[in-house]
């Protein structure tokens, strides 16, 4: 869970042009140092296929009919793609969005995230952060942006006024949505929300849906299935969303197909 970023209002006039000429900006904080196998086709045990009777009619053949029976079948090659799927645990969901989209479950840890948290200074707050001193997650979007620079990636904030139609998929390795989600306390469903991180990627060609309060990996499918499934998302309230890209990425702007 976390929190959300300030309303695009907000930001009016500020980086690469403003959001008026760009529609979305790059958020920037301080960096910091320090499957299963495919179908197999079972061979059956082979069979004397003669009629007895043709041994007296045909006394010469000393060899079953088995050795004429065609080849078996190829063995499947198909292997469903391998998903990294990483399930809820505590208010975690910023890990998880993150080892989610990086499909890594040692790309960040909650230590790590704990270290970010506890270094990020007042001056580089974007918006007011979530108190986590006992480490049990609820980081809100400074951290996560800390958490990718590390590794060489920026989070760019999409401004909602923007079709999600002029990203270039390509150059995105992945998005994390902070969307409103029901509270629970242990089986049961609470009537209260509040602010959760997800992830989604592309896996095989495939785009998935990596909520860390799924069961499983919800799939998505084509590009156009993502767009549809990213407009029917921002539609909601309360729910932003960030491109996860590399920093060369995000220096030439190759994020958005519409120059």
């Amino acid at each position: 869970m976390g929190s959300a970023p300030y309303p695009a209002s907000e930001w009016k006039g500020k980086g690469r042009g403003g959001l008026q000429e760009l529609g979305c900006m790059p958020w920037k904080v301080s960096k910091q140092k320090g499957g299963g196998a495919g179908e197999v086709m079972v061979g059956v045990e082979e069979k004397k296929c003669r009629d007895p009777r043709d041994s007296q009619q045909q006394p010469d053949l000393s060899s079953s009919c088995s050795s004429l029976t065609s080849p078996a079948p190829p063995q499947s090659s198909l292997t469903p793609p391998a998903i990294y799927h990483e399930k809820q645990r505590r208010e975690l969901c910023a890990l998880h969005a993150l080892n989610n989209v990086f499909q890594d479950r040692t790309a960040f840890s909650r230590d790590t995230l704990q270290e970010i948290y506890q270094r990020l200074s007042p001056s580089t707050m974007v918006t007011p952060h979530k108190k986590s001193m006992l480490g049990n997650g609820n980081y809100d979007v400074n951290v996560i942006m800390a958490a990718l620079q590390t590794r060489g990636f920026e989070a760019v904030w999409w401004d909602k006024r923007r079709d999600v139609g002029s990203i270039e998929l390509s150059n995105v390795t992945g998005f994390i949505l902070n969307v409103p989600s029901n509270l629970r306390w242990g089986p049961l469903r609470l009537p209260l929300k509040r602010q959760h991180w997800i992830g989604v990627r592309e896996v095989g060609g495939v785009y998935y849906n990596l909520d860390s309060k799924l069961r499983s990996p919800q799939t998505i499918g084509s590009p156009d299935e993502l767009r549809k499934f990213l407009r029917q998302q921002l539609r909601g309230k309360n729910c932003e969303l960030l491109l996860v890209v590399s920093e060369e990425v995000e220096a030439r702007q190759t994020w958005r197909s519409d120059g």
